[in-house]
C-alpha cells in the first residue's frame, strides 16, 4: 500500500531507513569479525545487547530513532545468514552460496521495520513520525498491527502489514492445461490460447539508454547526478510494474480457470548464457511467473505440476511421440518426420507438457493435430518417466 507522506515525514523515513542500513552493516561487520577471531556466531540478541551498551558513547544520534527499527535490522541480518546456511546445506552446484553483503546507499534507500503502527480509515500512525496518509482506502485491516515494513521505491514509500486470515480454498474443477513459456509469446497453452509478451524493457529501451547516458555524464556528487539517478530509478520502477502486472494477469487466469497447470522447470541461468537472448529472457520474468503460479494455485484450489527441465517437450511430436535429435531455435513450426504432423512449435511443446503432467488422461485434451490424429489412442501417447515429475501444492 502506497503512503502519501509530507516533507517532514519523508525526512523521518529517510532517517529511519538510514539507521536500519547502518545497524545492518554494523551487525554484519561485527558478526564476521567475531567468527574470524573467536570462532563464535553472534545472533540478533547478542548484537542488540552489545549495541545498547555502546549506543550512548558511540552512536548517540540513534536515540532519535525507535529501538524497534534497530531490532528489525538485526533480525533481517539473522534471516540473511539463515538463508546463507540453507544454501550451503543444499549444495548449490556451480554457484556461490551468497554470503550477506553490506547495504549501500547507492543501491537504494531501502526501508525499515517498526512496531506499534496503527491503521485507520485513511491513514497510518507510525511511532515517532505521526499520522501518514494512505493513497488508497479499505485495503488494510484497521487497528494495531504486529509490525509494519516501510520501504522506498523510486521516490515512493510503501507499507506492508502482516495479516492473518483464514482462506477457504475452493474446489477447482477446471480443465488441465500445459503452459509453454517463451520470448515470442509470454505463454502458450495446450488449448491454443496465446498470451502476448508485452516486452516491457524493449519498448522503453531507447529512453533507458538516453537517461543512462545522461546519468553517466553528470559529475559525481553533484545535484544533477542525483536528479538523473532519480529519473533513471523511476523508469526502472515503471518497467518492473508493467512486467509484474502482465505476469499477474496471466497467472491469475491460468490458476483460476484450470484445475491443473503444468509448466517446465526452466534452467534460466543456463539460458542467460546466450548473450543474444539474455536481455529478452530477463525481460520476460520466468522465475516470477513460476513464483506467482505456486501461491495462486493454492489460492484457487488448482494443482501445479512442474516437469523436469530435461523432458524433450519441444523436440517431441505431440501426436506420435517421435523425438527429433536436433531442433534449431529458428524453427518456429514443428514438422514431424514420422507422422507428417505440422504445428506451431510452442503449441506442440505445451501439449507435450500437458501429456507429461497427466499421462493417464485418455481424453484428447489437445484436439486434432494437422495430421488429423487423435491423442486418445494409448499406443500413440509418448511414454513419460514418473521420476521426472514434481508436484507443487
Amino acid at each position: 500500500m502506497e503512503l502519501d507522506p509530507n516533507k517532514a515525514q519523508r525526512e523521518a523515513f529517510l532517517r529511519f531507513a538510514g539507521t536500519a542500513r547502518f545497524v545492518y552493516n554494523w551487525g554484519l561487520a561485527r558478526r564476521t569479525e567475531a567468527y574470524r577471531e573467536q570462532g563464535i556466531r553472534l545472533n540478533s540478541f547478542s548484537l542488540g545487547a552489545e549495541l545498547r551498551s555502546i549506543i550512548d558513547e558511540r552512536f548517540p544520534w540513534m536515540r532519535e530513532v525507535p529501538s524497534r527499527v534497530r531490532e528489525g535490522a538485526l533480525r533481517n541480518l539473522d534471516r540473511a545468514f539463515q538463508h546463507f546456511f540453507r544454501r550451503i546445506k543444499e549444495g548449490r552446484k556451480g554457484r556461490a552460496a551468497g554470503y550477506p553483503r553490506f547495504k549501500s546507499r547507492n543501491r537504494g534507500i531501502g526501508g525499515f521495520w517498526n512496531y506499534g503502527c496503527r491503521v485507520e480509515a485513511d491513514r497510518v500512525r507510525v511511532p515517532r513520525v505521526g499520522s501518514v496518509r494512505l493513497k488508497e482506502r479499505g485495503r488494510l485491516p484497521l487497528g494495531l498491527t504486529k509490525g509494519a515494513t516501510i520501504v522506498e521505491r523510486a521516490g515512493r514509500w510503501f507499507i506492508t502489514v502482516p495479516v492473518e486470515e483464514e482462506i477457504r480454498v475452493p474446489e477447482n474443477r477446471g480443465s488441465a492445461v500445459g503452459v509453454d513459456l517463451g520470448i515470442k509469446s509470454l505463454a502458450v497453452t495446450s488449448d491454443g490460447e496465446v498470451f502476448d509478451n508485452p516486452r516491457c524493457l524493449n519498448s522503453r529501451l531507447r529512453k533507458l539508454r538516453r537517461l543512462s547516458r545522461q546519468h553517466s555524464r553528470r559529475q559525481k556528487g553533484g545535484k544533477n547526478r542525483r536528479k538523473s539517478a532519480r529519473r533513471l530509478a523511476v523508469l526502472h520502477y515503471r518497467i518492473a510494474c508493467a512486467r509484474r502486472d502482465a505476469l499477474h494477469r496471466v497467472t491469475t487466469d491460468l490458476a483460476k480457470n484450470h484445475g491443473l497447470v503444468a509448466v517446465e522447470d526452466l534452467n534460466v541461468r543456463g539460458m542467460m548464457k546466450n548473450h543474444r537472448l539474455a536481455r529478452a529472457i530477463s525481460d520476460v520474468g520466468f522465475a516470477e511467473f513460476r513464483r506467482q503460479l505456486e501461491y495462486k494455485c493454492q489460492w484457487y484450489g488448482s494443482r501445479l505440476v512442474v516437469i523436469d527441465r530435461f523432458y524433450p517437450s519441444s523436440k517431441r511430436c505431440s501426436i506420435c511421440g517421435d523425438v527429433k535429435s536436433e531442433l534449431a531455435l529458428s524453427e518456429r513450426v514443428f514438422r514431424c518426420e514420422s507422422c507428417g504432423m505440422v504445428m506451431d512449435r510452442d503449441l506442440n511443446a505445451a501439449r507435450n507438457i500437458l501429456v507429461a503432467a497427466n499421462p493417464v488422461e485418455t481424453q484428447n485434451a489437445c484436439g486434432e493435430g494437422s495430421a488429423g490424429r487423435e491423442m486418445s489412442d494409448p499406443v500413440k501417447l509418448p511414454s513419460v518417466n514418473q521420476e521426472l515429475l514434481r508436484v507443487v501444492g
